[in-house]
């Protein structure tokens, strides 16, 4: 070999000749050379491979915090929608059936005022219908005949003086019947009240 080609191998650094031209000293000089880089790499801080980990472990979290939010926020918001709709629904049939009880103040009437045995019936036949039908949506009338007087269930359309044995307050006669559904007052009644 001639000394320039003796000088150009003698250019390259032992770690980077090939196994068959390295000696073993060389390459123990090179490893521990390695180690020592990799070690300083580690003291002097994290790498930039950790730093951009760490930032995707903390976009994780706060991914996943926002979601479990905005998926507890969807279960409410489906739940108060379907109580809420189930209220409107119910309340719908309630403004129906409480178009009827005009219809059922004149049966009362006609009852009073019929003289026929077989009419008589047939009228008590539709009171009959209209009362399970009423059982059926929770609907109860308000008859507060000789009880006390409540404004809550109750609209005084007279008071009058009372008589012998007679209390203040207690409503004497019901002109006309109330009716509730689950403690909320469809129509109240009317009621003649003693002073």
């Amino acid at each position: 070999m001639s000394k320039k080609e003796d000088k150009k191998k003698g250019d390259v650094p032992a770690c980077e000749k090939r196994p068959d031209e390295a000696e073993l000293s060389d390459r123990s000089e090179c490893s521990e050379a390695d180690k020592e880089a990799s070690e300083s790499k580690e003291q002097a801080g994290p790498s930039e491979a950790e730093k951009a980990l760490e930032e995707a472990n903390l976009l994780a979290e706060d991914y996943k915090r926002k979601w479990y939010s905005v998926t507890a926020e969807y279960e409410n918001y489906r739940k108060r929608t379907q109580s809420e709709s189930a209220r409107r629904y119910s309340e719908g049939r309630a403004d129906v059936v409480s178009k009827l009880f005009p219809i059922a103040d004149n049966l009362d009437r006609a009852l009073l005022a019929c003289s026929d045995e077989g009419t008589r019936k047939g009228i008590s036949m539709v009171q009959d219908a209209f009362r399970k039908l009423l059982e059926s949506e929770n609907i109860s009338p308000i008859d507060p005949a000789g009880q006390p007087f409540d404004a809550e269930k109750m609209e005084a359309i007279m008071a009058v003086d009372p008589a012998e044995g007679e209390e203040s307050g207690t409503v004497r006669e019901v002109y006309r019947k109330g009716y509730e559904q689950n403690g909320k007052v469809l129509r109240f009644a009317q009621v003649v009240v003693v002073r």
